[in-house]
């Protein structure tokens, strides 16, 4: 039986929405990361049928919704990258990671959180941003070095 452009779209949601989004808020935080989401998701709605029928949708979207975020954020919208607070005395992130994640390149933000972050493969991070996975290797690796020396922490530590 043949899903009807409503049910194809919302299973579409169900599996890809979450990834895109995760992606869209390393890029650029929380607020404005699900802001771009939603935006990336209604264009996906009215363009269905294209949308549909491409290679790599998930990789689309991410860039809608990563060209949306970019528009709002140079309208003055603040973009944050960071982590919501914790209620209790102890951080469950390093206190500078926020802003040192911030010093990236949105790239190496991306690819940083997305595989050390969220355990995503290279070849996953990679189709999402349309890129090789020896690219994305690239991206955390030199990601990782910024990190580490924006943190004050040796490479063997």
């Amino acid at each position: 039986m043949q899903q009807t452009l409503n049910e194809s779209y919302t299973v579409f949601v169900k599996e890809v929405g979450p990834r895109v989004r995760t992606a869209l808020i390393a890029v650029y935080g929380p607020e404005l990361g699900a802001e771009s989401t939603a935006e990336a998701l209604a264009y996906a709605w009215e363009h269905w049928p294209r949308v549909e029928g491409m290679e790599n949708p998930a990789g689309y979207l991410y860039r809608v919704g990563r060209n949306w975020g970019r528009r709002t954020s140079l309208r003055g919208a603040r973009m944050r990258v960071g982590f919501p607070p914790t209620s209790h005395d102890d951080p469950w992130v390093e206190p500078a990671l926020p802003g040192a994640l911030a010093g990236l390149s949105h790239r190496q933000r991306v690819a940083v959180l997305l595989v050390h972050g969220f355990s995503w493969t290279l070849a996953e991070v990679g189709e999402l941003l349309g890129v090789t996975p020896s690219t994305v290797q690239r991206h955390v690796s030199r990601g990782l070095v910024k990190l580490r020396k924006a943190l004050g922490v040796e490479s063997g530590a």
